[in-house]
């Protein structure tokens, strides 16, 4: 695990030399070495590779980091083994401090890396915004393509690297959080009859949705989407309490909601009665 605060140099500009998505070749490959960086992404099944002698195992979610002059090769599937989709990535021409040239640190048992949860999710959608970007001729394609590469390599360093604390009395990081909670609510109040999802949220803010969420409950206690059902849900009591908001189907729709079944069903959650005992009374 690496120990440093910035791994990286001032200006950190790999070149992107290759990503694309397959199946592991089925044939017998013969050991070998490269002058570049590669990283193979498991995208699903399991899959087998020799590295220096050693045989590792991978299965979805891991990456092997295969660095210049490490000799490997692919074990080939047995016939009854589920297809292996690897997702690989080339590089070179870039220096991390206090390693070699083209070479990402390399977890402390071998070569792979095991990933889970919001970091796996989002290798994953990197290597869908690769294809997606290798598969049309655009204008900047080669630079939106080493953009994506550079956010693979940063989060596979960030992976094995101890989070630094920052120092404490500073208000920035506590006064930002609030800001971002009191956009988000000012937003749900406004544009609570629209659809809203935690992504957009997230990206008109240019904020992760896990931050997002993360800093909501934080500062409020609830998730962000509950916070904007219970406005919902208040702003539809009051319309069927003044009996001006049509029929119950009509009131979901002007809080939000295209399904009149499950708009009822979080109401009577939330109030212990149904909406149309309301409009009924």
């Amino acid at each position: 695990m690496c120990e440093k605060k910035n791994m990286f140099p001032k200006e950190f500009n790999p070149t992107f030399l290759f990503a694309w998505k397959g199946r592991k070749p089925g044939q017998r490959e013969e050991a070998h070495v490269h002058d570049y960086m590669k990283l193979v992404f498991v995208m699903s099944g399991r899959s087998r590779y020799r590295i220096e002698g050693k045989v590792y195992d991978l299965t979805e979610g891991d990456v092997l980091i295969i660095n210049p002059g490490t000799k490997h090769h692919a074990i080939p599937e047995e016939e009854t083994a589920a297809p292996c989709v690897e997702f690989y990535i080339g590089a070179n021409d870039f220096q991390i401090r206090d390693l070699a040239a083209n070479c990402l640190p390399q977890p402390a048992d071998g070569y792979v890396l095991h990933t889970e949860g919001e970091l796996r999710q989002r290798l994953e959608r990197i290597c869908a915004a690769l294809e997606a970007e290798n598969a049309v001729y655009r204008r900047g394609r080669y630079y939106m393509m080493r953009s994506y590469l550079i956010q693979f390599m940063v989060l596979i360093v960030r992976e094995q690297c101890e989070a630094v604390e920052m120092r404490k009395g500073f208000a920035f990081e506590s006064s930002s959080r609030k800001y971002v909670v009191e956009q988000i609510m000012n937003y749900f109040e406004e544009h609570y009859s629209e659809k809203i999802s935690l992504d957009q949220i997230a990206e008109n803010m240019y904020l992760s949705p896990y931050y997002v969420s993360k800093v909501f409950k934080a500062e409020t206690g609830e998730a962000p989407i509950r916070h904007l059902i219970d406005i919902r849900l208040s702003r539809a009591k009051e319309l069927l309490e003044n009996g001006g908001g049509g029929s119950i189907k009509e009131v979901a729709a002007q809080v939000g909601y295209d399904d009149a079944y499950h708009f009822s069903k979080l109401f009577k959650k939330k109030y212990g009665i149904a909406p149309s005992q309301i409009k009924s009374e």
